[in-house]
């Protein structure tokens, strides 16, 4: 045999080798891979289920209520108390996230509130007063996750349904 062929040879040799190499080291960063997705589903999955359980228990809370109406066993007072219950119980579940009802403000502040409806006066003073809170607003440590939507005043408006 010649060197060029034992030369030859060699390269081949050390080819195969790196091939079963690339092999077993593709199989190992696929079953690393794999083992990271089961991490991540599981961290994600343990990451949720309080909030889902949260969410079981006052789907529970919904189903009781709308059992009691369909039997008709509550006086209006009483189905008045329960609806508030359940909206004390979801306030109570957003709490529990460290999300809180936006505090009220009698003026218009645009980084808490979109203006969705603008009613005229005649008052300067009245000039961008909340009228009515349309939707509450929402805050997570210090940050606006939803804006409170308001009606406003404004001095020397036209239309009293113009949109902000």
């Amino acid at each position: 045999m010649s060197t060029t062929e034992k030369r030859l040879e060699e390269i081949a040799a050390m080819l195969r080798e790196r091939s079963r190499q690339d092999e077993t080291q593709q199989k190992a960063f696929d079953a690393l891979y794999e083992e990271l997705k089961q991490y991540k589903e599981d961290f994600i999955f343990q990451a949720e289920k309080p909030f889902l359980l949260d969410l079981l228990l006052f789907y529970d809370s919904l189903n009781w209520f709308h059992a009691s109406l369909e039997r008709r066993e509550m006086s209006p007072d009483v189905v008045n108390d329960s609806f508030q219950y359940l909206l004390d119980e979801f306030l109570e579940l957003l709490y529990r996230r460290d999300v809180i009802p936006c505090e009220g403000s009698d003026r218009f502040d645009r980084k808490i509130h979109k203006a969705v409806r603008v009613n005229p006066t005649m008052v300067p003073a009245d000039d961008w007063k909340v009228e009515a809170v349309l939707k509450r607003g929402f805050v997570r440590n210090d940050k606006i996750l939803r804006a409170e939507e308001v009606a406003v005043y404004r001095y020397g408006a036209e239309n009293g349904d113009k949109r902000e």
